[in-house]
């Protein structure tokens, strides 16, 4: 049976969502099948957002239907006959899963006020013990962005009253408590928040509940302020103009331009979404020109009301300044349009980067996520997903963050990525870039790279520095100081000579260069290790259930066999490096003696160098695949190895048929490949495929952290 919590509030609008987003995500890195389950859902024509936004997390594999109990309607019809659909249908997913989320009702309902209570009879009932969420705000507070840090945020004393009221319903319906937290919290009261809850918590009567953990989620005016597109949703609009992908940008404020634009300029706040009347064009085209200057602050975008179309002059005018503030028209009047924006809601989504990253940064940082899986009862898995591979990336990188240099700063994908790393403190960044044109598009994508050092390759202080080290490393070659000055204003060399003198401690780059661009300045600059002869690749295999290391599938075409027992060698180091035992297949055609020919003798022979230089391997070789990794065919073929059908290193014996087995396995089993991951160089630099995802970006920058830290 699986093991499964509860989620629930007092209240509606408490940021449930973001809870439920840290327990998923928590969980999926501590056992492979995880599940979710909503047992109310709000409505069977408008789908659950919270739902979908679970299913969409990379550790669930269900399907929408089959997560859902029953609806509103359903619940008021037959309170009883709901709740034993609940849990049918709950049982269905119980079986398919080895934990499970249950996300409780929201509150959309009118006239429930024992909510609360019929939430505790279903977790109850499902066997699920609750993590009760307290939502920190005052209901007339809960929508409105610009007053975070006002009045409304609740008083400790008055947590612990909602506490004292929820606590009683969660007795009277039989449920265990699990946990509580306080979400959107003061920020700058959440010890004495704990502390009031905690206080209800030990006088509650029914039962002793001394070890129950309380924690404190601070409110971030991220989460609570709604996106352009909640906006547009509201005011029931559509898009006239502008990029559709910032429609995940925030509002942070609002501005009603129903004045003059000399009066509407200094209104304009960082991040405001502006109401324009659509008949006071000259009013949306200086906004859009204030926007575009640099002078004024960004907004995030712009709502026409009251239906005008706007004359064709205007819309021409538009389609050349080209803005990509989305341009949102709504038939309402001003003062509906303020109203309905005023009260659009923050929705926690997959699609809004810089939201899902605040998320589960805040529940990390605030949630002692080892002590919740103690008091859950899960164990940490000796089986190693893909998802908990790449989490136990991230936990080992942030453990000692290392600075990672990020020469281009021009690709979207690697800012996304640096986005998510700064969020969730997986190393700290410096982008290689303008710094101008940096931020702006940062502000475009709405994400947030504050945190990262940006700066120009073209730097005079830096340049001068590096044309001089450059010089002196090249002399041998002829190379002066001019040609040097040339030469290391190129982000790939740039890059390369921070982290040789330092600046850095590792270097990413590859999303828009080459293999030779990005690795040619580490041969002229890092340079190899003592006793590695050449620099070689591997790439991180995580199959369904273990991670297993590839190499050379990236650098070198057809390796010697001293090359060979490099890679292996280095490989082997590699594996260790991340917590793989190495075990060596020397890869080939045949197995052990049962073979001959030039392909090889070169197998045979790079074993006898593997032995001789790291006698303290295990390493088999020739050996084929099969009996490499599957125990039955190792029997058969290679009784009483320590490394047939056990091995966890596989070095291929040519460029050719480790890169097509590589994407073989990668495409065919669904495998998630991770790498090139190069060693052998003194200093840590990684290539990046031009097709990598902002994924494989954030697991290439943690790789290289963890390379880093055992330099």
């Amino acid at each position: 049976m699986a093991q499964s919590i509860y989620i629930t509030s007092a209240e509606g609008h408490s940021g449930k969502s973001t809870v439920a987003l840290g327990v998923l995500d928590a969980l999926s890195h501590a056992t492979p099948r995880v599940g979710v389950f909503r047992a109310i859902a709000r409505s069977t024509i408008e789908r659950d957002y919270v739902l979908e936004m679970l299913l969409d997390h990379d550790g669930v594999d269900l399907a929408y239907d089959e997560c859902i109990g029953v609806t509103y309607d359903e619940v008021r019809h037959d309170p009883d006959a709901a709740l034993a659909s609940i849990v049918e249908r709950y049982k269905a997913v119980e079986a398919q899963c080895d934990a499970v989320v249950i996300v409780g009702s929201d509150y959309t309902d009118v006239g429930s006020p024992a909510e609360l209570a019929y939430n505790a009879r279903i977790a109850a009932n499902l066997g699920a013990p609750v993590l009760l969420v307290l939502g920190g705000r005052s209901a007339q507070g809960q929508t409105v962005p610009e007053q975070l840090g006002s009045s409304f945020a609740r008083t400790p004393a008055e947590m612990g009253q909602i506490a004292d009221l929820a606590l009683a319903e969660l007795a009277h319906g039989r449920a265990k408590l699990f946990a509580v937290i306080a979400n959107r919290a003061d920020p700058v009261r959440t010890d004495e928040t704990i502390a009031a809850i905690r206080g209800s918590i030990d006088a509650s009567t029914p039962l002793d509940m001394s070890d129950v953990p309380v924690w404190a989620i601070p409110e971030d005016r991220y989460l609570v302020a709604p996106s352009i597109r909640g906006i547009m949703r509201a005011v029931d609009g559509a898009l006239l103009a502008g990029d559709p992908d910032r429609l995940t940008r925030e509002a942070l404020a609002v501005v009603v331009a129903g004045m003059s634009m000399v009066n509407v300029l200094p209104r304009l706040l960082e991040g405001a979404v502006v109401v324009v009347p659509a008949d006071r064009s000259e009013v949306l085209l200086a906004t859009l020109l204030a926007n575009a200057s640099g002078t004024f602050p960004s907004i995030s975008g712009i709502v026409l009301n009251g239906g005008f179309e706007l004359p064709e002059p205007v819309m021409r005018l538009l389609d050349g300044l080209g803005s990509n503030v989305p341009i949102i028209t709504t038939e309402l009047g001003t003062y509906e349009t303020a109203v309905r924006v005023m009260s659009a809601r923050g929705r926690l989504a997959a699609d809004s980067q810089r939201r899902y990253d605040t998320a589960l940064a805040l529940f990390e940082q605030s949630v002692d996520i080892d002590e919740m899986l103690e008091a859950f009862g899960v164990a940490r898995a000796t089986v190693v997903t893909p998802l908990m591979f790449e989490f136990q990336l991230i936990e080992r990188a942030r453990a000692q963050r290392k600075r990672i240099v990020l020469p281009e700063g021009d690709d979207d994908r690697v800012l996304r990525a640096a986005a998510t790393v700064l969020k969730r403190g997986i190393a700290d960044l410096t982008i290689l870039a303008e710094p101008i044109e940096v931020h702006a598009r940062a502000i475009e994508l709405g994400i947030d790279i504050k945190a990262a050092e940006v700066l120009s390759p073209f730097d005079a202080v830096h340049v001068h520095r590096f044309a001089e080290e450059y010089a002196r490393l090249r002399a041998h070659k002829g190379v002066t100081h001019a040609q040097a000055s040339d030469t290391v204003t190129d982000v790939s060399y740039f890059g390369t000579l921070m982290v040789h003198l330092g600046l850095a401690d590792g270097m990413v780059s590859g999303a828009a260069h080459t293999t030779a661009h990005t690795i040619r300045p580490a041969f002229e600059i890092i340079k190899t290790k003592p006793g590695v002869s050449v620099v070689s690749s591997v790439f991180l295999m995580a199959l369904a259930d273990r991670v297993l290391v590839y190499g050379d599938c990236a650098v070198i075409p057809d390796p010697t066999s001293e090359q060979l027992a490099d890679i292996a060698v280095s490989s082997a180091a590699t594996a260790a490096q991340f917590g793989i035992d190495p075990r060596i297949a020397m890869l080939s055609y045949s197995t052990g003696e049962s073979g001959s020919g030039a392909d090889v003798e070169k197998v045979r022979d790079a074993t006898a160098l593997v032995r001789t230089r790291a006698p303290e391997l295990l390493v088999e070789g020739p050996i084929q695949y099969d009996a490499a990794a599957d125990a039955a065919v190792a029997a058969a073929k290679m009784p009483g190895s320590a490394v047939a059908g056990r091995a966890t290193v596989f070095v291929f014996p040519d460029l050719n048929t480790g890169n097509n087995t590589y994407k073989a396995v990668q495409r065919s089993a669904g495998a998630v490949a991770i790498g090139p991951v190069l060693q052998g160089l003194n200093k840590p630099i990684n290539d990046l495929s031009r097709g990598a995802l902002v994924d494989d970006i954030v697991n290439t920058i943690a790789i290289t952290a963890i390379q880093a830290q055992g330099e």
